[in-house]
């Protein structure tokens, strides 16, 4: 393995793990910016505890889906995704700010996150509410393309605790076996992932509303660290 670095990324203020513990093992926290879950008293406890920690805080971002978790994909015009994007970066920015951070890229969440992949409005919109943030997707799809061509960062991540499709995406959680849930088996491929070369993978994702979480956050990181590598925030230059 020839790089020396790799961030690993989890979702954190979803109200469904321990983000503290989770806190304490990943290196960039996805914030839940209120839309699919989260509030802002929640946002402030993350933020603050990720300063302590030296955790890179990024947007969250998400239709505005509480019911369904974000995982239901919206046909929401251009304006009104991009204003709430707009919306979610704007209200962590200023959480971040008061607590001695910054958010330093922006996720989509759930449905959006994959709509992103092949809907060009959407993928627009999303950039066009994110400023000139970082952007961390799923390689080969149209949202880091765009990124790209409009000169942002792009940072591109794997799953080690999801199943793949052939056409390289993530399998749909309804499949047989999406969600992996073996702790072994996923520190196994945390190591295989970030020894990619194409495409080479800047972040590696466990999720934080997995049951066993903390668990595999752990084993993946212990794994990664074995493997030799350093694990380093979204915020800091890569070290390779």
């Amino acid at each position: 393995m020839h790089r020396s670095s790799i961030d690993l990324n989890a979702d954190l203020g979803e109200e469904v793990t321990d983000d503290a513990a989770l806190l304490a093992v990943v290196t960039s926290a996805n914030v839940a910016c209120g839309y699919h879950a989260g509030n802002p008293v929640i946002m402030r406890r993350v933020c603050e505890e990720a300063v302590r920690l030296g955790v890179a805080v990024g947007a969250q971002v998400s239709y505005a889906d509480r019911e369904s978790f974000g995982r239901v994909a919206r046909d929401v015009p251009f304006d009104r995704l991009r204003e709430q994007v707009l919306d979610q970066v704007g209200v962590l920015t200023a959480i971040a700010v008061s607590c001695g951070t910054t958010v330093d890229y922006v996720k989509p969440h759930g449905a959006l996150y994959h709509r992103v992949v092949r809907d060009a409005e959407q993928a627009a919109a999303v950039l066009a509410g994110s400023g000139t943030l970082p952007v961390l997707g799923m390689p080969g799809g149209l949202l880091l393309d765009q990124a790209a061509e409009a000169g942002r960062r792009v940072l591109r991540e794997g799953f080690p605790d999801r199943a793949y499709g052939d056409d390289g995406l993530l399998l749909p959680r309804t499949e047989p076996g999406a969600v992996l849930s073996d702790g072994e088996v996923i520190a196994a491929r945390a190591v295989e992932l970030a020894g990619w070369t194409e495409p080479r993978l800047d972040s590696l994702c466990v999720h934080g509303d997995n049951r066993g979480a903390v668990d595999h956050a752990r084993a993946v990181r212990r794994a990664l660290e074995a493997a030799g590598l350093v694990l380093s925030g979204l915020g800091n230059p890569p070290q390779d």
